[in-house]
């Protein structure tokens, strides 16, 4: 981009706080904040700061679909509105009066204070930028995104450089689900295909074989007529041209049988290659499958929460079910999730405690935590072995049922819950492991 997305704009400029407003003017030809500027209690710049042509990422990437319907019914009627209209109306509105932006600034303070506060420490443009480029990297992007824009310290290039990144990141992720897509499609015709070709070497490795069974047969009858022909035939001459030519047949077809079989030996090799490969194909598809499947529960886990959450009168009663007066330990996994599960056990009537998971932690704590869990759950992708081994050891000796989870995101949390469940299975998990209940 040539030009930066944003320009700040003069305390001066803010319109009054009607809905009938007009739109706030730009200040001129500068994205710096003027000198004493308006700021927050705590020293930050406020939303009614930034261009307009800023509010459409700031709204979408950092408020829920459910949080922006709430906030904006209080402004406007949103009853049977779809998510883009709500999206457009909010945009349109912070533009237009102030009482929006300033409920809008409250609303984004409230929900990413955390990320505020850890940047309250930092005093130079520099540690912003590292602090921004760590935030990208673990996806964590929300609210990093509104705590750096809204920093005091923050330029206008910084600014920029959020604003391009946030751009950049719909497409690679859209790009990445399309990727995975095509691959797929790629692996099932690649496993057809080699299938076909191991069907025809098989088929011609048969014919091969049936061939030089008859070669072999034909040859040993010619030398068995060969030698009752010079059995039965008197003694000649040592240069007796008959027995020149027996012996030449002879020469020829035990070269013959060479041939045949180094070519039965190619067809057997190439056949196993090919099974081979196609075991592998095979084995890397139904792993993309299952993955795909996981996804796809993961998803739907997701959808079902934000209804709720947007009030539709969705409900789970899975969750219900096996959260409702349970006791989840969570061990390991991102401390920025951990707010987002224990709301989500909470909601539905569970209680929820987490530990590190680190070895280096007292293992005493872990033991006590086990003893009062009813369900320990663990990502599998955010706790090293031997950590996941004295974890199935505790939950073992002390009969608590233990879960993995495929990722540390609150998704894979619901989705883990939202099937039916099945009776004591975590309980027979644990009766049949190798591990000794008693010794460990």
């Amino acid at each position: 981009m040539l030009n930066p997305p944003f320009r700040r704009l003069a305390s001066a400029n803010t319109a009054p706080a009607t809905l009938d407003a007009p739109a706030l003017q730009h200040a001129a030809g500068c994205c710096e904040p003027p000198e004493g500027g308006d700021e927050t209690p705590n020293g930050r710049i406020r939303l009614s700061d930034l261009d307009t042509n800023f509010y459409c990422s700031v709204i979408g990437t950092c408020l829920t679909t459910a949080e922006l319907r709430k906030l904006i019914a209080r402004f406007a009627d949103v009853q049977g509105a779809s998510d883009l209209h709500i999206h457009h109306e909010a945009v349109r509105l912070a533009t237009q009066n102030a009482v929006v932006t300033k409920a809008l600034q409250k609303a984004l303070d409230h929900r990413h204070a955390a990320a505020i506060q850890r940047l309250s420490t930092l005093h130079d443009t520099q540690a912003l930028t590292a602090y921004w480029e760590e935030a990208l990297h673990q996806g964590e992007i929300p609210g990093a995104y509104w705590a750096v824009l809204m920093h005091r310290k923050g330029t206008a290039e910084l600014r920029n450089r959020a604003f391009g990144d946030i751009h950049m990141l719909s497409h690679l992720v859209g790009a990445a689900n399309r990727a995975d897509i095509r691959r797929l499609a790629a692996l099932e015709r690649d496993n057809v295909e080699l299938r076909d070709r191991l069907d025809r070497h098989q088929l011609r490795s048969q014919e091969l074989i049936e061939e030089r069974d008859k070669s072999i047969l034909h040859l040993k009858q010619e030398l068995i007529d060969a030698a009752k022909a010079r059995a039965m035939a008197p003694a000649s001459a040592p240069g007796d041209v008959s027995a020149r030519t027996r012996l030449e047949e002879s020469e020829r077809a035990a070269v013959l049988i060479a041939v045949q079989t180094e070519r039965r030996e190619r067809a057997e090799q190439a056949s196993a290659f090919a099974a081979t490969e196609v075991a592998r194909l095979t084995e890397e598809l139904e792993h993309l499958r299952a993955h795909a499947v996981a996804l796809g529960r993961e998803l739907g886990a997701a959808e079902t929460q934000l209804k709720m959450h947007a009030g539709e009168g969705v409900s789970n009663a899975c969750l219900d079910q096996q959260l409702q007066g349970r006791r989840i330990l969570y061990v390991g996994g991102r401390p920025s999730s951990a707010p987002a599960i224990r709301d989500l056990v909470q909601r539905h009537g569970g209680e929820l405690r987490r530990h590190g998971g680190a070895l280096e932690d007292r293992s005493g704590l872990l033991a006590a935590a086990v003893s009062w869990a009813e369900v320990v759950v663990f990502p599998v992708d955010c706790i090293d072995h031997e950590s996941v081994d004295n974890l199935k050891r505790l939950c073992t000796r002390q009969q608590v049922r233990y879960l993995p989870l495929r990722s540390a995101g609150i998704a894979s949390f619901a989705a883990a819950f939202s099937s039916p469940p099945v009776e004591d299975a975590g309980q027979a998990g644990a009766s049949s492991s190798p591990i000794c209940p008693r010794h460990g």
